[in-house]
């Protein structure tokens, strides 16, 4: 196998196209506290913290829901992409490389890296034992932009805790909609979801409401880090693939499903930065 293929065997594994959905996130928190642009070794870390976190989180998911993906026809072929031995040596090694990284940042980073690493992982557990694991995974998503906030300014603020909060009804209002591709399975494993807590409708409809609050979060966000008018026409485009999301998903259809939760969720988050940049660097 050509180490091209390896790679991009390895980055299907992770899903690594989904760093899109958080990595934003982290460097919009991070242009607003910097107020421009950090340092290069800060930027870099950042980068490096943000990469290996996801990575370890994501291999550890594979790693303990190796037989469930394997029975269950949407994720059938995820083993075939890398070894289960080979994902838990990698696992272990971007872990350490996430700590490393967070040490070279700043003492609290240090100190609350080990904390951060369990969070994202801890969410792979839950659909053992909770319905609220959508939660459970907005809230790993979430420390993606506290953690960036801290990285530059060394201590918690507002701006970072609201964006935080939006993030994390974001993600648990699409990955509610993603879940129901898996109602049927999950229902037959005894795996614990909103979805199957509360059925396929009702669950849309906790999604549209989360997705609102969301948008709120990102709304009061806006105002406390005093960003300006690029912003809040980057909240309209949000607020217009919110709704575009919506509507896809009543299709009730795993393809429009697909579609709905990368393109849209995309959008979201790649407006999301670019508002904040030209907010920051051009103080409109």
């Amino acid at each position: 196998m050509s180490g091209a293929n390896a790679i991009g065997r390895f980055a299907q594994f992770i899903r690594f196209s989904h760093t899109i959905f958080a990595l934003p996130f982290a460097l919009g928190s991070m242009l607003v506290a910097a107020r421009g642009w950090p340092s290069l070794r800060i930027l870099g870390l950042i980068l490096l913290c943000m990469i290996f976190a996801r990575t370890t989180a994501m291999l550890f998911n594979r790693i303990v829901d190796w037989n469930y993906d394997i029975e269950n026809t949407r994720t059938s072929g995820r083993h075939l992409l890398m070894n289960k031995s080979a994902a838990v040596m990698v696992c272990i090694i971007s872990a350490l490389f996430f700590l490393i990284s967070a040490f070279l940042i700043n003492p609290l980073c240090a100190i609350l890296s080990p904390v951060a690493l369990i969070v994202v992982c801890f969410y792979s557990l839950t659909k053992r034992f909770t319905h609220l694991a959508q939660f459970y995974l907005g809230l790993a998503l979430s420390i993606a932009p506290v953690g960036a906030w801290l990285a530059v300014t060394g201590s918690f603020a507002w701006p970072p805790l609201i964006l935080a909060a939006g993030v994390l009804l974001w993600v648990a209002g699409f990955d509610t909609i993603y879940a129901t591709q898996d109602y049927e399975f999950d229902r037959a494993t005894k795996l614990h979801s909103l979805v199957i807590r509360l059925g396929i409708p009702r669950s849309l409809q906790v999604a549209i409401a989360l997705h609102f609050f969301a948008f709120i979060c990102f709304m009061l966000f806006g105002y406390v880090a005093q960003l300006g008018l690029p912003y809040y026409a980057g909240l309209l485009v949000m607020l217009i693939s919110f709704i575009c999301e919506h509507r896809v998903a009543r299709q009730a259809s795993i393809d429009a499903i697909n579609k709905a939760f990368f393109t849209s969720n995309a959008i979201v988050s790649f407006v999301f930065v670019i508002s904040v940049a030209f907010s920051v660097f051009f103080g409109l």
